[in-house]
């Protein structure tokens, strides 16, 4: 064979195993591809249930170790006079829905309740909790398992509305963000009432998108969703025009009219979201007292000019109405606050936006900002992008005006409706664009997964991860009185018999887990040796006497990222 033959037939053979080669992958692609169709049945449902268990099992495993956090008892207390006395006289400032559901873990816990004691809501749930032949540790597991088993019930909702919107791998993905959110798991597994009001606010907007295509049954169910959230907490209210701007679109869309009945159509909207809104609110109080019987226990404040109007005209039980006077009226307290080693007097309207920054996970909060930019850039989507970006910055430009600096939980929907946002990634057709929100994704879960089981303290590794996040924020940021019990477990094992000076800023009853301490501030400062406990929210507030004790010792040992102890 000559050599220019013998050339041309090893061109040929290098062409022909190029092809193949190349063809290889895309095979490979195909196949992959036929073996998701094929099982996508079965994958989809255990992809989610792993990633709802794997949150079931962190919120479970830290509610259990968590001594009742400084809000807890009035909520567990109150659930149990619902139960025995059907009295609405405790924590009027909140709405019953939530306490309600509360309720139903206190009922199994079956609980003994003094119905002779006359304490303010502050001392009923302590009266309850270690004064009345109680396990607290007991009760209060029973208390958290209905709000964390709502938690896991509204990730399903995260899913349905990512999917709704952009397929399987979205909702996944929104579900991921959802389910690894460090401040959606520190809070959904406390007898709070913060994550049932979100999630039922973000149930009432994904129910409204659902409407577009079949008003009934979804505009009253939205309704009812609405309604839920109104009678869990009143932090919902700001969100309530938007909502039923939003069930207007919702029936006027694709249903082309003369602009008199399209206007008519919106108003009839609208109202049914209103009016299922406003039953669920005074089903809640009818459920606990069906006489509504109703006398405050604590001083009712005037409220005058726009507020007062709005307080007058909502068509809510009175009680409702008094306990939205007494939110007013702690909007009017000189609140402290704590930012970034920053201790004043007031409020900052940056404080939750910094706050955010510095306590969700990097990777989150990149897929927020791709979300947002996918919604109103993608033209399919465009249309969910009122939904999902309109209640989110009502609310939060509702929260950032509050006077009370204490925490993201406050702006806890931010987690929860861009988590949907985040899946819209998905529908950006880029070729990396699967494969860089999943290594997003994946840096997320790695995040959340590393501060297990410290939840509450979290921050992002950018500002140092949960052990620095007291440096920078207090309150249900970091110390929340969670960790007395492991404070108790830590004294025992590693200073036995040293004389121990507390200043411990929660709810729980420091004798009850066999810490025997005193007061520091109670005597000179020349009395004070052995170990100074101090919870981190008090450092950070700080001065005159604990400021000099604190600066006259050192720190020797962190107990759960929210109580430090110092050797003086």
């Amino acid at each position: 064979m000559m050599a220019s033959e013998q050339q041309a037939v090893v061109l040929d053979r290098d062409e022909h195993s190029a092809t193949v080669t190349s063809r290889e992958p895309a095979g490979r692609l195909r196949r992959h591809r036929r073996w998701l169709r094929r099982h996508r049945r079965w994958l989809l449902p255990l992809v989610v249930a792993v990633l709802l268990a794997q949150m079931a099992v962190a919120m479970v495993t830290t509610a259990v170790r968590q001594t009742p956090t400084i809000d807890e008892p009035v909520y567990v207390g109150t659930a149990a006079v619902y139960l025995r006395e059907h009295s609405l006289r405790y924590n009027p400032e909140h709405p019953p829905l939530g306490k309600l559901v509360i309720a139903v873990g206190v009922a199994l816990a079956d609980p003994h309740v003094d119905t002779s004691f006359a304490g303010d809501q502050g001392q009923v749930g302590r009266h309850l909790l270690y004064e009345s032949g109680n396990d607290p540790w007991r009760l209060m597991l029973w208390a958290r398992l209905p709000v964390i088993a709502l938690t896991l019930l509204f990730g399903l909702a995260v899913f349905g509305f990512a999917r709704d919107l952009v397929g399987a791998a979205g909702g996944v993905a929104a579900l991921a963000q959802y389910a690894f959110s460090p401040d959606v798991i520190a809070h959904g597994s406390l007898a709070t009432l913060d994550a049932p009001a979100t999630g039922f606010l973000l149930t009432s907007v994904w129910l409204l998108w659902r409407a577009r295509r079949r008003a009934l049954p979804y505009l009253p169910l939205a309704g009812v969703a609405l309604g839920a959230a109104l009678a869990t907490k009143m932090t919902a209210l700001p969100a309530v025009p938007v909502l039923l701007a939003l069930a207007a679109v919702s029936l006027c869309h694709g249903r082309p009219a003369e602009r008199r009945r399209a206007l008519l159509r919106a108003a009839a909207a609208a109202g049914v979201v209103a009016l299922a809104a406003v039953a669920v609110v005074w089903a809640a109080y009818l459920v606990v007292d069906p006489r509504l019987r109703w006398t405050s226990q604590q001083h009712i404040p005037a409220v005058h000019g726009l507020r007062g109007l709005l307080v007058h005209l909502l068509p809510f039980p009175e009680a409702y109405r008094d306990g939205m006077r007494i939110q007013f009226g702690f909007e009017n307290e000189p609140w402290q606050g704590f930012l970034f080693g920053r201790l004043y007097t007031g409020s900052l309207w940056y404080y939750l936006p910094v706050a955010l920054l510095v306590k969700t996970p990097l990777g989150m909060l990149a897929l927020w900002a791709a979300g947002g930019v996918a919604l109103v850039t993608v033209r399919r989507l465009r249309p969910a992008a009122p939904y999902l970006l309109a209640p989110t910055a009502v609310l939060l430009a509702a929260a950032v005006q509050g006077s009370r600096n204490f925490g993201t939980r406050y702006a806890l929907f931010m987690p929860v409706f861009l988590a949907v946002a985040a899946g819209c990634v998905l529908a950006v057709r880029w070729r990396w664009g699967p494969a860089v929100t999943g290594a997003l994704v994946l840096f997320v879960a790695v995040s959340s997964l590393r501060t297990y089981p410290f939840y509450l303290p979290y921050s992002n590794e950018a500002f140092g991860g949960p052990a620095r996040t007291h440096l920078r924020l207090h309150d249900s940021n970091v110390d929340w009185g969670q960790d007395l019990g492991r404070l108790a477990d830590r004294l025992r094992e590693r200073y036995p018999g040293e004389r121990i000076w507390l200043v411990y800023k929660g709810s729980g009853v420091p004798s009850f887990y066999g810490i025997h301490a005193s007061d520091p501030r109670t005597v000179p400062a020349r009395d004070v040796h052995g170990l100074l406990v101090v919870s981190d929210s008090a450092v950070a507030k700080a001065k005159g006497r604990l400021a000099e004790l604190v600066d006259g010792s050192r720190a020797v040992d962190q107990v759960g990222h929210s109580i430090t102890i110092y050797r003086r």
